[in-house]
């Protein structure tokens, strides 16, 4: 049971760290938030699974059930409305092989956009 209990802490840990990689290293808005999706679901499940093996009483135990539960019908539903509230505000969907310079390229666009003059009932930074 303890050595069970350990492969399920070790692999929610890798998940996690796999998963923050993902938050680094992935393109854009959609591939960092299943990242981060990927981390709380299978990260975090895995964790509380392998300490559900090692909790010393049947009360603690079903409260970590009851978190795990929560967390694996919250998570899912959160990352859902966060990719249907990105696309209705008009983030852009990146398609095809070649995402990164896609990505790359729409960035240098908006940097070399000139910033919108003032108008006058605009507050000016100093």
């Amino acid at each position: 049971m303890e050595s069970a209990s350990w492969i399920f802490l070790v692999a929610g840990a890798g998940f996690c760290v796999i998963g923050g990689i993902g938050l680094l290293r992935m393109p854009d808005f959609y591939a960092r938030t299943h990242a981060a999706g990927v981390t709380d679901t299978m990260g975090a499940g895995l964790v509380l699974l392998g300490l559900m093996l090692q909790a010393p009483t049947a009360l603690i135990g079903v409260k970590l059930v009851i978190i795990l539960g929560f967390l694996w019908l919250v998570g899912p539903t959160a990352g859902h409305a966060l990719f249907k509230a990105a696309y209705a505000d008009g983030v852009e969907v990146h398609e095809g092989p070649d995402i990164a310079s896609q990505v790359a390229a729409a960035m240098a666009d908006v940097e070399d956009e000139p910033s919108p003059e003032p108008e006058d009932g605009d507050a000016v930074p100093d």
